[in-house]
C-alpha cells in the first residue's frame, strides 16, 4: 500500500470494478478531515431546550444568590448569645414572637430573649443571627427551651452564599447538564446561546435493503446500517435528516447529496462495485478528496465537499460502516455541535489473552470481549458480521506501523 496524499476531486479516476490504485493513510485523511470541520455558529434556545447542548458565551451571573440570608434548618431564628450555656441538663427558655415561612418575611426585629419559628429557605428575621435546630428544642406553648447552644451564623445561608453577582458560573464550550440548566434558572436565566446542532442527511443506498425492522426475505435484507447511523449522530450531538433508503440510481443520489444539511452521510454505494456513484457523483459534481484509506475494515471510506457541505463515504458493510463513522463522521460531527473531537468511548487498560495480529501498513480496529482471562480478541476482519460489535466489550486500534500485539501485552481499551 502506497500513503497518498489528499487531492482534489479532479484527479480521482473512476474506481468502479478496478479497486483502488493507492490508499490514503488515516493520519492524513483525520488531518483533511479537521482542516474542514468547522465549529457551527450560535443561536439562542430556551432554557428548557438547552440540555445536551454546548454553551456559547460564558454566563456571568447579574445577580446573588440568594439575595437574602435564609434558614437552613427548620427550628427558631435566636440570638446565637442567648443560648451560650444551654444543655439537655440546662434549658434556656426564650420567648416565642411569631413564625416565618419560606417566600415572607417577619415584620418585627428579634430582641434578646425572643426567638422567631423558622422554616428552611425562609429569611432570617432582623435582629436572629443564628438558627437552633428544632430538635435541640422544645416548644412550650410561648416559649421554646434551647437544649443546645449554636455560634453566630450557624445554620444561616449569606447573601450570594450559592452564586456570587459578577461571577462567571458556566463557561462556553460546556455541554449543558441537567444541574446546569437549575443553576442557570436560578440566576434568572430564561435563554441561552448555544453552538447550533449540525443536520446530518444520512443517504443509505441499496437496491437490496428493505426498511428497518423488516423481516428479511428472498435475496433482500434489512437496512441495519440506518438506525445505527441515526443514535449515533443524535449521541454526538446532530439532527438527523433519514427519510428513507435511496435507490441505486446516480439522480436520486446526487438529489440526496444536495438535501439540506450540514453535514452529509453516505452508507453504501462507496465503494468500487458498479453501482457505487457516489463517488463518481461528488468527483463531478464537487471535490472526493479521499477514497480509500489504510484501514481495517472500512478501507472504501472516503471524504469530500459538495456545494460547501462536508461528505463522507461510509461503507455499506455495517461494521466498517460503524468503524468509518468513529474514525471520521462522529469526529467531524462532534466538532460541528462545539463538542471534543475525540472519541466519546471511556478507556481502560488491560493484558491480552491471546496474539492479536496486524498488518503494516494499515490501523486495524479489533473488536475484544473482557473475560477473567484478560483482553480476548474477537475479530479485526467479517465487516458484515454485526453481532460481533454486540458481543464485544469494546475494540482496540493496532497502530499502521504495528504487526500487532503478542499474547500479555497490555493494550489500551475503547468500551462500547
Amino acid at each position: 500500500m502506497t500513503d497518498s496524499k489528499p487531492s482534489g476531486s479532479k484527479t480521482h479516476s473512476d474506481v468502479r470494478m478496478r479497486g483502488f490504485a493507492e490508499r490514503t493513510t488515516v493520519e492524513l485523511a483525520l488531518s483533511w478531515l479537521d482542516a474542514h470541520a468547522q465549529c457551527l455558529e450560535s443561536e439562542s434556545v430556551s432554557l428548557a431546550q438547552s440540555a445536551g447542548k454546548v454553551l456559547a458565551q460564558d454566563i456571568v451571573s447579574q445577580t446573588d444568590v440568594p439575595g437574602f440570608s435564609r434558614a437552613m434548618m427548620d427550628g427558631y431564628a435566636v440570638h446565637a448569645a442567648d443560648t451560650h450555656g444551654a444543655a439537655p441538663y440546662n434549658p434556656l427558655a426564650l420567648a416565642i414572637i411569631g413564625e416565618v415561612l419560606p417566600g415572607n418575611q417577619f415584620p418585627a426585629e428579634v430582641q434578646r430573649g425572643q426567638a422567631v419559628r423558622i422554616m428552611t429557605g425562609a429569611p432570617i428575621p432582623q435582629g436572629a443571627d443564628a438558627v437552633l435546630p428544632a430538635e435541640y428544642s422544645e416548644a412550650q406553648s410561648d416559649r421554646v427551651l434551647c437544649h443546645g447552644e449554636v455560634a453566630t451564623g450557624k445554620h444561616v445561608g449569606l447573601v450570594g452564599e450559592d452564586v456570587a453577582r459578577g461571577t462567571c458560573i458556566l463557561s462556553a464550550g460546556r455541554r449543558l447538564r441537567p444541574q446546569d440548566l437549575g443553576l442557570l434558572s436560578s440566576i434568572g436565566c430564561q435563554s441561552v446561546r448555544v453552538v447550533r446542532q449540525p443536520r446530518v442527511r444520512i443517504i443509505i443506498t441499496g437496491n437490496e435493503l428493505l426498511p428497518p425492522g423488516t423481516p428479511p426475505h428472498g435475496h433482500r435484507i434489512g437496512d441495519a446500517n440506518g438506525p445505527m447511523l441515526q443514535a449515533l449522530v443524535n449521541r454526538d450531538g446532530g439532527i438527523t435528516i433519514n427519510p428513507g433508503i435511496v435507490p441505486d440510481q446516480p439522480a436520486e443520489i446526487l438529489s440526496a447529496l444536495r438535501d439540506d444539511a450540514d453535514i452529509i452521510l453516505v452508507s453504501g454505494g462507496s465503494s468500487v462495485g458498479q453501482e457505487d456513484h457516489a463517488p463518481s457523483l461528488i468527483t463531478e459534481h464537487g471535490e472526493l478528496a479521499i477514497h480509500g484509506i489504510a484501514m481495517r475494515p472500512s478501507s472504501p471510506s472516503g471524504m469530500g465537499l459538495l456545494d460547501d457541505r462536508l461528505v463522507l463515504l461510509l461503507p455499506g458493510n455495517p461494521v466498517s460502516c460503524l468503524c468509518a463513522y468513529d474514525f471520521f463522521a462522529g469526529r467531524a460531527i462532534r466538532t460541528a455541535a462545539g463538542r471534543s473531537a475525540d472519541w466519546p468511548y471511556p478507556f481502560t487498560y488491560g493484558r491480552l489473552a491471546r496474539k492479536l495480529v496486524s498488518a503494516i501498513g494499515r490501523v486495524d480496529y479489533a473488536r475484544i470481549a473482557i473475560t477473567p482471562q484478560g483482553v480476548e480478541p474477537l475479530a479485526i476482519s467479517g465487516a458484515s458480521v454485526l453481532s460481533s460489535t454486540t458481543r464485544a466489550d469494546g475494540f482496540v486500534i493496532i497502530p499502521a506501523d504495528s504487526e500487532g500485539y503478542a499474547a500479555g501485552a497490555d493494550v489500551k481499551v475503547y468500551h462500547y
